[in-house]
């Protein structure tokens, strides 16, 4: 290593200088002295050796240095170690430079081509196709023979790239060398904020002014750069006049076409690169999208390497975080935390995230020790983080685009295979440096319970209850169950269950309350009397309020029980001294009473069950939630002396005394024709005669058929109405729809009729509108939502007729009537 530049000998220099030292003037005796003493030696032995390792070094770091050459001149000339040393020293003489120098050359010219990469598609593309095929008619086409002058221009783009000092030149060069060929004729080069900002790095082929004006976007404003965060692919525009969406330059090149990438490297986002074309862009050859997706990769590493400038010319570092201190920050929290640092692939591209470290604080949902869990792969430690909980590409959005995720009481389904945790949990996930920092708190059995126990008491109850509806599972307090005379031992009543254990008088007070919060998901209450296994009755206040995840679904729902046995009858006394007060009230409670009644006597809102053999049958009857608003809706089940059973709903036109008249006529002349044995179809026929001639021209609809016992068929027709609905094992689903027109429309009308076949176990269920009718969405709407909740058939028809009144979402007030059947 003769040629190499060594430093002088420290020995050498040392003796040299002796002579110096021990000559000259007698006054100089004394230096002399101190020099031959002890520790003059010993300090000129301690200088000398620490010359003669730096020398060392000095020569193992150039020999490391040519050996690093010639390991990639074997590599890149496909020859042996002999040939490359004397390849590099030949090359060396010829370029008039040391081996040393040569050396450092050749490695840096090795690093500089892993950047080179980045174009190899680019290169590939241009070379077969000649991207002056897009240029103007000014351009001097290409020498045929010459097939790689475009690869030479975009290689020349690359070495601007690697040669500039700030993003202004990397625009500058790509615009000259790679853009122009292409037909475009501005470039703009975006840097992205951890804030969600855009700030214009660097810019070519805008005026001056135009680029001041547009040196920051705002977060939160959407512009052609910001869309084209959304996709990897870009935003691919026509024309920006067609989107209307502002950008720099949208003045002047406001018909021409626009392209957004975003600058991606390694999975994360550094920013967007923005192309103009003069003119409309038409559709683009795949090679294109790459070429400018090679583009846009090499601006992030741009934007990664250099930091911006600000306009007085100041540099402004960027100051990243250490991993170490997002460690130091994650054990200082009072949640689970992970520290994720990104895994790339051997493309360069983000696979995965490795957990770098866990908190002290970290608890695994499939009960690993921490230890298992840190320094494994994301997806690896919990394989379902990509599947239904999205909890992966969350974290990946969060790391490409440094935007923050929180997500309060998100459902995570399962994280890990065979582990099922149908839980909820606080989520936050933030980017700090090139490192990701993700909290999540899962709600376990305490914390749960200690919400419980606050939420009793907030409410101010002394039986709390929860009910998860995901699981079924059900939490009482030992007050709860001697509210309801039952052992601990016991299991819990479901609220649904809740009529059951009441006094039949309040079943609708406790419907409407059921409606409330199970499916209009607001907070209710109500009163009602338990009645206990042991025969006592209490006077029961229950207030319920209903949880959401962060979806907006339903899935817990607690509240408490309240016993207001001693305060009921004192409420009794104080409502009929209030009645007292005045005049006014007292004419409209009773007002309200006496409509109550006509109601109740007109249309009952139960009936005994009919005897039929084989034939199960139930009837249910809602009145209006506004007391005093008389409905028309009627209902009737008989069994006619052949032995027949007519069924039959009814809708009238309008509310009050007149729509309820009418209505009992209508019902009495259908009970009175039917007698004659005629079908369905002309029994309606008949029936519309009465309600246009008898009823002072009032209009209804109507459904009604004829059941046969002994063969299990039903004849019907319908003027009108929603046709019937049959429930046959797990399927439910509307009767064939027959033609008839509604009652006392016209003066005479035929009613087609049509005959269905029922099985044993069969239901069939004839209702009015107000049990599905809707204000805000269309009927074909709400009677698919009825369906599905008339798949689920309990055991008895009763509870079914219940259930469909429960889980009802009508919200027209109005009166409701079912009438079902059930073959046995």
């Amino acid at each position: 290593m003769s040629d190499l530049r060594q430093p002088p000998d420290p020995q050498s220099a040392a003796v040299g200088e002796q002579p110096a030292l021990q000559g000259g003037e007698p006054s100089a005796g004394a230096e002399l002295r101190e020099e031959a003493s002890p520790v003059g030696r010993l300090a000129a032995t301690v200088a000398r050796l620490r010359e003669e390792v730096r020398a060392a070094q000095a020569e193992a770091d150039g020999r490391a240095l040519i050996e690093l050459a010639k390991g990639i001149l074997v590599e890149r000339l496909g020859c042996g170690p002999t040939q490359a040393s004397r390849q590099l020293t030949e090359l060396a003489e010829q370029a008039g430079v040391t081996p040393l120098e040569f050396a450092v050359e050749v490695i840096n010219q090795a690093s500089r081509d892993r950047l080179s990469e980045v174009t190899s598609a680019f290169l590939a593309a241009t070379a077969a196709t000649d991207p002056d095929d897009a240029g103007t008619d000014d351009d001097p086409p290409d020498d045929p023979a010459d097939g790689h002058s475009s690869a030479v221009r975009l290689r020349a783009a690359e070495s601007g790239v690697l040669a500039a000092q700030d993003t202004q030149a990397v625009a500058d060069s790509l615009l000259e060398h790679a853009l122009t060929p292409l037909g475009a004729e501005a470039v703009a080069i975006w840097s992205l904020g951890a804030d969600g900002s855009l700030t214009l790095a660097g810019s070519a082929g805008f005026a001056s002014a135009e680029a001041g004006r547009w040196r920051h976007v705002p977060p939160g404003v959407t512009t052609v750069a910001r869309r084209g965060l959304t996709e990897r692919t870009g935003q691919w525009i026509r024309s920006l006049s067609e989107t209307g969406l502002p950008s720099i330059g949208q003045h002047h090149h406001a018909d021409g076409g626009r392209v957004a990438v975003p600058a991606e490297a390694g999975g994360r986002i550094h920013g967007v690169l923005e192309i103009a074309w003069p003119a409309p862009l038409e559709s683009p050859l795949p090679a294109i999208v790459r070429q400018v997706e090679a583009l846009a990769e090499l601006c992030a590493h741009t934007l990664e390497t250099y930091a911006l400038h600000h306009p007085d010319g100041a540099q402004a570092p960027r100051v990243l975080p250490d991993v170490t201190e997002l460690m130091d920050l994650a054990d200082g929290l009072h949640d689970p935390a992970l520290v994720l640092v990104p895994h790339l692939g051997p493309d360069g591209r983000l696979v995965d995230f490795r957990i770098h470290h866990v908190n002290s604080r970290f608890l695994d949902p499939a009960g690993r020790p921490r230890g298992v869990v840190s320094g494994a792969l994301l997806l690896e430690a919990y394989p379902m983080a990509a599947g239904q909980s999205e909890l992966f590409e969350r974290v990946e959005r969060v790391y490409a685009t440094g935007e923050p995720f929180r997500a309060h009481r998100m459902r995570l389904t399962a994280l890990v295979d065979d582990v099922q945790l149908a839980a909820v949990a606080d989520i936050n996930v933030s980017r700090h440096g090139g490192s990701v920092l993700l909290i999540w708190r899962i709600e376990d059995e305490t914390a749960r319970l200690a919400s419980l126990l606050q939420h009793a008491q907030r409410l101010g109850r002394i039986g709390g209850f929860e009910e998860n509806l995901l699981t079924g599972e059900i939490t009482w307090n030992g007050q709860l169950f001697h509210l309801y005379g039952k052992p601990a031992s016991e299991m819990p009543v479901p609220l649904e269950d809740l009529p059951a254990h009441a006094h039949p008088d309040d079943a609708i007070a406790i419907g409407r309350f059921l409606r409330t919060v199970l499916h209009q998901r607001r907070p209710a209450s109500t009163a009602f009397r338990l009645q206990r296994p042991d025969g006592v009755t209490r006077h029961i206040r229950v207030v319920a309020e209903p949880v959401l995840d962060s979806s907006g679904q339903l899935y817990v729902v607690r509240g408490a029980y309240q016993d207001i046995s001693a305060h009921h009858w004192t409420e009794v006394a104080l409502a009929a001294t209030r009645d007292q007060l005045a005049h006014t009230e007292q004419e409209a409670s009773e007002r309200n009473r006496l409509t109550l009644q006509l109601q109740h006597a007109i249309m009952p809102p139960a009936q005994a069950p009919l005897a039929v053999p084989g034939l199960d049958l139930a009837v249910r009857y809602r009145p209006a939630e506004t007391q005093h608003l008389v409905g028309g809706d009627w209902y009737d089940a008989v069994v006619l002396p052949s032995g027949l059973v007519l069924l039959c709903v009814g809708d009238v036109a309008g509310h009050g005394i007149e729509a309820a008249t009418s209505m009992v006529v209508l019902r009495n002349a259908l009970r009175g024709l039917a007698v004659t044995g005629a079908g369905p179809g002309q029994l309606l026929s008949w029936l519309n005669m009465v309600a246009h001639h008898l009823t002072g021209a009032v209009t209804a609809t109507a459904v009604c058929g004829l059941y046969d016992p002994g063969n299990h068929t039903l004849r019907w027709a319908r003027a009108g109405h929603l046709p019937p609905v049959l429930v046959r094992g797990s399927d439910a689903a509307t009767l064939p729809l027959v033609k008839g027109l509604l009652l006392g429309a016209v003066p005479e009308a035929v009613y087609e009729e049509h005959e269905v076949q029922l099985a044993v176990d069969d239901t069939l269920l004839m209702y009015t509108d107000g049990l599905i009718e809707r204000r805000d969405r269309s009927v074909e709407e709400s009677l698919a939502q009825f369906l599905t909740v008339a798949r689920a058939v309990p055991p008895t028809l009763d509870q079914q007729l219940d259930r469909l009144l429960t889980h009802s979402r009508s919200d027209t007030d109005d009166d409701t009537c079912i009438v079902g059947i059930r073959v046995a």
